[in-house]
């Protein structure tokens, strides 16, 4: 048995200090029940960079206030910062345009803006929304809403046993009153990588625009959404590295000046009578009230921090880890990966025959290790391979393999804690 230890051995692949990054991270360093933390729960919400809470922190401290309007230099500064976070994920999205970042809340309220603004207001009953088999409720629950409202039809695409995305089932649903498709990038269960670049073109080629849930893409892989030619982009920043309370629709140009705002209030209005609003120009007219102006600083710097380590260097660092995570977890009696799609992201769903999910999850707690156990909200795929569920292993860039060693050793003793060998 690997021995319960803080120090990492370095990365195989070349050039990547893990060592040095996981100093960047101070809650590693931290212990849980006596023992050094193994995190490796970054899908569901990853850990900070120094760098990231550094800067939150000193803007809050010497450089707050409110955004847009105000004439007093904090004002003025803090609007500077917080459109300039605007325009640092432009860049790394390689967006058009600015007016193109929407700020939400995270990836959720941006799939509800879509649902709510575009389809709202131009799908009517009969229309057809395709999406996949494979969704996050919050690619699920808004269209079903839309569903119960307007009476638009929901299409299903399929996904293999080995969790690889049907692309022959999903263009054979592609019809005349097909009107939106909106299908994950990356799955936060299975870790699938949509081949997206084939979805879009199938969709643009009967006019239908694409909206693509990049939650546990943008975390993993650069994304070009000029190059992809994608409708519409959402992502969160408590994925990336970065502050919950914030995350980014990107939308092309012309299907923001068509559609009308969501939520009304403060800062999306240009003037306000009770006979009549007029609307804020893009972006702001998807913003209403006061912005999460630290959050968007903080999420700068967390794509700040990604970039200066290279999604190169991160990529071929994860697939390391996710190769030896499931070479070591094949080795487990009654242990069965869910998902081995070509490609995938560093992710490893998994179930063990001797114990529920959740047992396994509180018992690698009290080992130190973290995972996440349950439907991961994804309940309709859960149902389709009829799973309760399953324990989650997602890695980041800060994960050893020295921790994929911790993880084995832990799933061992809660085999002989069931009375397996």
């Amino acid at each position: 048995m690997a021995a319960e230890t803080a120090t990492w051995p370095a990365s195989p692949v070349n050039d990547y200090d893990v060592a040095r990054i996981r100093a960047d991270f101070p809650i590693l360093s931290r212990e849980v029940h006596g023992r050094p933390l193994v995190y490796l729960d970054t899908g569901a919400s990853a850990q900070k960079p120094r760098a990231v809470l550094d800067r939150m922190t000193g803007f809050a401290e010497t450089d707050y206030a409110n955004v847009h309007r105000g004439l007093h230099l904090l004002s003025g500064q803090a609007t500077d910062a917080y459109e300039g976070a605007r325009e640092r994920i432009r860049a790394f999205l390689n967006a058009g345009a600015v007016e193109e970042v929407i700020f939400a809340r995270n990836t959720t309220e941006a799939i509800n803006l879509v649902a709510n603004s575009y389809a709202g207001a131009f799908l009517s009953a009969g229309d057809e929304i395709v999406i996949s088999a494979m969704e996050h409720h919050a690619n699920i629950v808004p269209w079903q809403m839309l569903r119960d409202r307007l009476g638009v039809v929901l299409k299903i695409a399929p996904v293999q046993r080995d969790g690889r995305f049907d692309l022959d089932a999903y263009a054979d649903l592609l019809g005349p009153r097909t009107r939106l498709v909106a299908v994950t990038h990356v799955s936060n269960v299975l870790g699938t990588v949509v081949p997206v670049d084939e979805v879009i073109r199938l969709a643009h080629e009967r006019a239908v625009p694409v909206l693509l849930d990049g939650s546990q893409a943008v975390v993993h892989q650069p994304v070009d959404v000029t190059a992809l030619d994608v409708d519409f982009y959402c992502f969160t920043g408590h994925k990336l590295y970065g502050p919950s309370g914030i995350g980014v629709l990107y939308a092309k140009r012309a299907h923001l000046e068509r559609m009308p705002p969501w939520q009304g209030g403060g800062d999306m209005i240009r003037s306000v009578s009770f006979e009549k609003t007029v609307w804020n120009d893009l972006p702001w007219k998807f913003e209403a009230g006061t912005p999460p102006i630290i959050e968007a600083v903080g999420l700068a710097a967390a794509i700040d921090y990604v970039e200066a380590i290279g999604f190169d260097a991160i990529a071929r660092h994860e697939a390391d880890l996710l190769a030896y995570a499931t070479e070591r977890l094949d080795d487990l009696p009654g242990l069965e990966i869910v998902g081995r799609a070509p490609g995938k992201a560093a992710i490893v769903s998994f179930t063990l025959d001797c114990a529920h999910p959740h047992d396994v999850a509180t018992i690698l707690d009290r080992k130190g290790v973290a995972v996440r156990a349950g439907h991961h909200c994804a309940q309709p795929l859960m149902d389709l391979w009829d799973l309760p569920g399953t324990a989650r292993a997602s890695f980041g860039l800060y994960n050893t393999r020295g921790e994929v060693d911790r993880l084995a050793d832990a799933l061992h003793h809660v085999r002989r804690l069931f009375g397996e060998a």
